[in-house]
């Protein structure tokens, strides 16, 4: 394995947010306690080596699905991965489509995001005390780690897109119909609720990113489909469960890429030579 690329001193090399229905990723591991200055994460951090990489994993909603997605404290999540030493950040999330061709079941490594949340805290600068911070998000997605996420998915042989759109609403409420049309005419591809702020306070924290999508649903509904009922919890929880054992498997295959030889320029994600130590900037 490269260290270099992915550090042999930090408690964790690689982080992965749970998202709806993935609220565990191993089967044996330690809980690690980690401090950080921006508050209690959303649950304890658990860390476990796969195909040795010290992966961390955190719930992002919480032990038991507690924390609705505008009540999360994504900065202290982030913050906590920083404080492990992560040098890569994969964030799952169930997604409705908004597009005909992206299906239930169907995997989208996104590249894109538009935010429609409002009252979240998405940055750590409450303070220019050392002068303005002003990051750029105009990629929000590491283009190494997405790279190594649609190689993974094309291993496993799930239907993986390589682009995407998502466009993150407040929640915990699914969109009206007459959202989730006005979101399709803008050409955006999937609904999300998490993954803004997580990309923003990740690119502030130094941290390579990465947002792997499982089509749960339709939304609202598609134009001109009557067929295609609008989205319900009961569907999506359904769905993701029925799919889990295929999204554990692609991160999986994109974590065991991240420790392959230095020679295997197919997944060496360049990126994460960008690790960051320390605490963000207050």
């Amino acid at each position: 394995m490269r260290t270099d690329l992915i550090g042999s001193t930090p408690r964790a090399d690689v982080g992965v947010f749970g998202g709806s229905g993935l609220y565990s990723f191993f089967d044996d591991a330690e809980t690690v306690p980690v401090d950080t200055e921006w508050g209690e994460p959303s649950a304890p951090v658990t860390v476990a080596t796969l195909c040795g990489v010290r992966v961390a994993f955190l719930p992002r909603h919480g032990v038991g699905h507690g924390l609705p997605p505008h009540r999360v404290d994504y900065r202290a999540n982030v913050a906590v991965m920083r404080e492990l030493g992560v040098g890569a950040l994969f964030a799952p999330f169930a997604a409705g489509s908004l597009q005909s061709h992206l299906h239930p079941g169907d995997f989208v490594v996104v590249d894109q995001l538009v935010d429609r949340t409002t009252g979240r805290v998405d940055t750590f600068h409450d303070r220019f005390s050392d002068g303005p911070q002003h990051v750029s998000l105009a990629d929000p997605y590491d283009e190494h780690l997405r790279s190594v996420l649609v190689a993974a998915g094309h291993a496993e042989g799930v239907t993986v897109h390589e682009r995407g759109t998502v466009v993150v609403i407040n929640g915990p409420r699914f969109s009206t119909r007459a959202e989730s049309q006005w979101f399709t005419q803008m050409g955006w591809d999937l609904v999300n609720m998490t993954q803004y702020p997580e990309a923003a306070l990740a690119r502030e924290a130094g941290l390579p990113f990465a947002g792997l999508a499982l089509v749960t649903d339709y939304d609202a509904g598609l134009a001109g489909r009557s067929d295609i009922a609008s989205v319900s919890q009961e569907h999506v929880f359904a769905l993701f469960e029925a799919n889990v054992g295929r999204l554990r498997a692609v991160l999986g295959g994109a974590i065991s890429r991240l420790a392959a030889p230095a020679d295997d320029a197919r997944s060496r994600p360049s990126t994460v030579r960008g690790r960051s130590t320390g605490s963000p900037a207050r």
